[in-house]
């Protein structure tokens, strides 16, 4: 019963940085999926495979899987880098040096 502690990346589907704060325990699967022969689909035996845990900060869930005796392993969170914040309307500003094309 392994478990992985990281910060989860921000999704493509989205711009801002909800669900990034937390950093997440997650169990390895201690089993091999399975391919269900009727629908087709893929299915575990597996229940801590659907448990997500959530912590404010990395030392409360390290202390969680060693308060539990759960080994782990801790992903260092990599820092985002600072977005240039720019406005929609800066395109067609006189002041803009090269030429706006599409």
């Amino acid at each position: 019963m392994a478990a992985r502690i990281y910060k989860p990346a921000k999704t493509a589907m989205q711009s801002g940085t909800a669900k990034t704060r937390e950093w997440v325990l997650d169990f390895e699967p201690e089993q091999p999926r399975e391919i269900e022969p009727l629908m087709g689909w893929t299915s575990s035996g597996d229940m801590r495979a659907q448990v997500r845990l959530r912590f404010a900060t990395a030392e409360e869930a390290v202390a969680y899987a060693e308060r539990h005796g759960i080994a782990y392993q801790l992903f260092d969170a990599k820092p985002q880098q600072a977005r240039k914040t720019i406005a929609y309307a800066d395109n067609f500003a006189f002041k803009r040096r090269e030429s706006w094309t599409h």
